[in-house]
């Protein structure tokens, strides 16, 4: 029997695989539908997921239903956490690729999938990842 492939999964993705009038819907939907796949996401991932979907003006979901959501997402997916390796990792991955601002959150998330030896991630936005030879991007 073949292993499983194991996807992290970003923020966008998430927030897609809900969001029924984006054009990456079926996409990302099909995905965290998928069983051929074992599906991964971070702690800090979900939390991304609940600021950006309650995020006013433009809230699609109450805190209250947002939640409900993230509870779906945790039977779908496993959850990782930060743990001191990942930590570690972080702390190489900055000094190397030098990112700056928001693009940080970037690679914890990527540090935190490493230290569960997860290297491939599904994402909409490749360039926020894309100078980063340690990971695969998983095609939606």
């Amino acid at each position: 029997m073949k292993p499983m492939i194991k996807v992290l999964v970003d923020t966008n993705v998430l927030i897609y695989s809900i969001d029924e009038e984006s054009r990456y819907f079926e996409k990302s939907h099909n995905l965290m539908l998928n069983d051929e796949i074992e599906l991964f996401t971070t702690s800090k991932n979900l939390s991304e997921f609940l600021a950006v979907i309650t995020r006013v003006p433009h809230n699609l979901l109450t805190i209250e239903e947002a939640l409900v959501v993230a509870k779906e997402f945790t039977s779908l997916c496993n959850i990782l956490y930060p743990s001191p390796g990942s930590y570690s990792l972080f702390k190489n991955l900055l000094l190397k690729y030098k990112p700056t601002g928001l693009n940080i959150h970037d690679f914890e998330i990527i540090s935190i999938g490493l230290a569960h030896n997860i290297n491939s991630i599904a994402t909409i936005n490749v360039k926020d990842f894309d100078e980063i030879s340690e990971i695969n991007f998983y095609n939606l």
